[in-house]
């Protein structure tokens, strides 16, 4: 990987880092527009600051937009929501592996 296309992954993930950026997307990635108060719901825990601190953040990035619905992702959003979706079924697997090690089970 160039330094370049180092520093746009390290530059992505320093956003997605951030507390609940990931959970104010996965909420949205059935593509339906929430009001705040909806997506605050739906994202569980945090507090109105850091939600406006996040959905501020990730409309700068591009990744989010609200319209008279509400919020939802924008293409670029939908397109990370993708190919983050890969992950679901590593995360399947890798958690039951977790799980068995934990019993003393061998993979």
């Amino acid at each position: 990987m160039s330094p370049k296309e180092n520093a746009a992954t390290h530059q992505l993930f320093a956003l997605l880092e951030a507390r609940y950026a990931m959970r104010v997307l996965w909420a949205l990635r059935d593509g339906h527009p929430q009001t705040f108060r909806l997506l605050q719901d739906s994202v569980g825990g945090i507090t109105p600051n850091t939600l406006n601190t996040r959905i501020k953040e990730l409309r700068e990035a591009g990744l989010l937009q609200h319209n008279g619905e509400g919020y939802s992702v924008t293409a670029s959003g939908a397109d990370l929501l993708k190919r983050l979706a890969e992950l679901q079924p590593f995360a399947a697997k890798w958690t039951a592996a977790q799980a068995k090690k934990k019993l003393g089970t061998p993979p």
